[in-house]
């Protein structure tokens, strides 16, 4: 049928399955040809362009001692680590010296052009995976095994086993870079917080001290003393009032007591004029004349010679008495007079002496209480200037002293942190599957060189029977017919040649041997 044919009517599932049983040879030959074809493409691709890969996987081992007790070295993140880890790997100075122990033949042009073709693999590094189960290659996690993080390392290369040595050496450089990067991580987090510990200690220290001058500059002018400076004035003003009230009471008695002294001298200074010398004296020279005159007008018998004879006696007898008593004298004369003084008045005179010792001594404690009240108030008075400048001090002391406080406890957990590194009881990598060795190559792909093939072979199969039926012009059914005369069908004649009959009964008959050629058989169903 041609195309205008095709195109004047839709084509069913029939139609596609009879043009395909027609056309299976054109469509099955090139199909089993392309694998085929595939096949030695895939050998000379191989054997010239061969690429191999080796992998392992390494396990990234938690530490073993419970995070809430020691907190890890490292919690980066873990694409971030291996990028870095990839980096120090791969690195002239780590990598070059054992490619050369690896290759000893090798030139330097050539470690050069592995290393840059190592450097060039976008996978040589794969990444993180939060399960074993993730891993493709057989690993599978243990029961009762956690879930624990890891990577693969791979390496390309043309040769199985250089493949294998390289990725067995460049796996064993990074787990052995990420324990010195966690060592180092661990011993610098030490030595930081050691030199932190330091400077806050002397920190500390410089504040202490100041805070402590500052407390003997302002002693009693601190808030912390304004509580005591205030019970302490209370006491001082009740001790002054105590001794104020002292003084009083010994001004009283002091004054009482020297109204009584003057009142017991002026007693005994009556009786002592008949004892005084130069009263005496007088007295005798009155007598003496008293006597004369008397003996004048009288005899010596006489009543009032007699008696002025015997006060004359007398008189002297104490003239003599108080000569003698006054040569035998020692003493001063404020003495000697104190010493003719009654007892009476002797004590009146040492009491009248303490009470003046009482109220000097009061008087002094007064004066000393009123410097001390007033110290105090100056204190109480000066606290609210203080006050600030001890606040900020007191503030910057228990900043250091926080400081200091949690320096210490974060140098006592990195200590713990670098000592559980050190016993390899912290985070690890593992090589837990050893580096494999490729027995096949992973480029050029079998699989995909067949697979390409075979898709080639069908499609070319397709495209040669699609253009096999677009070359064809036979009218097979009456549809064709229909649609190449454009009329309705009236009737049909029965074909009296050769007939077969298919699967659904009907009977096809043998094409009728025609010179027109787009008319080539007439396919009557009966």
């Amino acid at each position: 049928m041609d195309a205008k044919m095709i195109q004047n009517r839709e084509l069913s599932m029939d139609d596609y399955l009879a043009m395909f049983a027609r056309r299976a040879r054109s469509i099955l030959i090139p199909a089993l040809i392309g694998p085929l074809l595939g096949y030695l493409a895939f050998l000379p691709v191989k054997k010239f362009y061969g690429k191999y890969t080796s992998q392992s996987v390494v396990l990234i081992e938690g530490q073993k001692v419970p995070e809430n007790m020691v907190q890890p070295v490292v919690s980066d993140d873990l694409n971030a680590r291996i990028g870095m880890l990839r980096a120090l790997a791969t690195s002239d100075s780590e990598m070059r010296p054992v490619l050369q122990n690896l290759f000893p033949g090798r030139s330097s042009q050539e470690i050069d052009s592995i290393l840059e073709e190592m450097r060039s693999q976008p996978q040589l590094l794969g990444a993180p995976f939060s399960d074993l189960s993730q891993v493709t290659g057989g690993i599978r996690r243990r029961p009762g095994q956690n879930a624990s993080p890891g990577f693969m390392v791979s390496y390309i290369s043309s040769n199985p086993r250089d493949a294998q040595r390289v990725c067995e050496a460049l796996t064993s450089k990074i787990v052995q870079k990420n324990l010195e990067f966690i060592q180092a991580s661990a011993k610098g987090t030490v030595d930081v917080l050691t030199q932190g510990l330091d400077d806050a200690k002397r920190t500390l220290d410089e504040m202490d001290a100041k805070l402590a001058d500052f407390k003997r500059q302002h002693s009693g002018q601190l808030p912390t003393d304004q509580d005591a400076n205030l019970k302490m004035l209370m006491t001082l003003t009740q001790q002054q009032d105590a001794f104020t009230q002292k003084q009083n009471i010994a001004q009283q008695d002091k004054a009482y007591n020297q109204s009584q002294l003057s009142q017991q001298l002026a007693s005994w200074k009556s009786t002592q004029l008949s004892t005084n010398p130069q009263t005496l004296q007088k007295q005798l020279s009155e007598l003496q004349s008293q006597l004369i005159s008397l003996r004048a007008r009288y005899t010596d018998d006489h009543p009032d010679v007699v008696k002025t004879k015997a006060d004359i006696t007398e008189v002297k007898a104490k003239l003599a008495e108080i000569s003698k008593a006054s040569a035998s004298a020692t003493d001063s004369d404020s003495e000697r007079g104190s010493a003719m003084e009654p007892i009476e008045i002797r004590q009146l005179r040492q009491q009248i002496h303490r009470d003046d010792q009482d109220i000097a001594l009061a008087d002094r404690e007064i004066k000393r209480l009123q410097s001390a009240v007033s110290q105090y108030e100056s204190h109480l008075s000066l606290s609210p200037a203080v006050e600030e400048q001890y606040k900020a001090l007191t503030r910057d002391y228990e900043n250091a002293a926080k400081t200091y406080q949690e320096l210490l406890g974060k140098k006592s957990t990195a200590d713990l942190t670098a000592h559980m590194t050190n016993q390899a009881q912290g985070e690890r990598m593992t090589e837990i599957q050893p580096a494999s060795f490729p027995d096949a190559p992973s480029f050029p792909n079998l699989l995909m060189f067949i697979g390409g093939g075979l898709a080639a072979g069908l499609a070319l199969g397709v495209g040669i029977a699609m253009w096999l039926e677009l070359r064809d012009n036979s009218i097979r059914t009456e549809a064709d017919a229909e649609a190449a005369l454009e009329l309705p069908m009236l009737v049909a004649v029965p074909w009296v040649g050769p007939a077969s009959e298919n699967k659904d009964g009907k009977l096809w008959h043998r094409k009728a041997k025609t010179k027109d050629p787009d008319i080539q058989s007439d396919p009557l169903s009966v």
